[in-house]
């Protein structure tokens, strides 16, 4: 498990990084699990709050499951957590 105390990015330019334009989503457990990223709603309404593409798909169970397109809103692709 990589947790946010042995590498050294902050969440969000992890979470840009990892998610965004890739087609990779997750959940907030598979995130609390994989990465220790505690509040993952959290974190996706500040990407959309700086003007990131947040997609939300609901499961059957009512997890809520997030990706981020690779254009924001303006359509362009520069990273907006570095």
């Amino acid at each position: 498990m990589m947790s946010f105390t042995t590498i050294k990015t902050n969440q969000k330019t992890f979470l840009e990084n990892y998610l965004r334009g890739t087609g990779k989503t997750l959940t907030a457990s598979d995130a609390n699990a994989r990465f220790g990223i505690q509040k993952l709603p959290a974190r996706m309404s500040e990407f959309r709050s700086a003007g990131l593409n947040v997609k939300v798909t609901k499961s059957s169970k009512g997890t809520a499951r997030y990706g981020v397109s690779a254009r924001d809103v303006n359509g362009s692709r520069a990273k907006m957590f570095a």
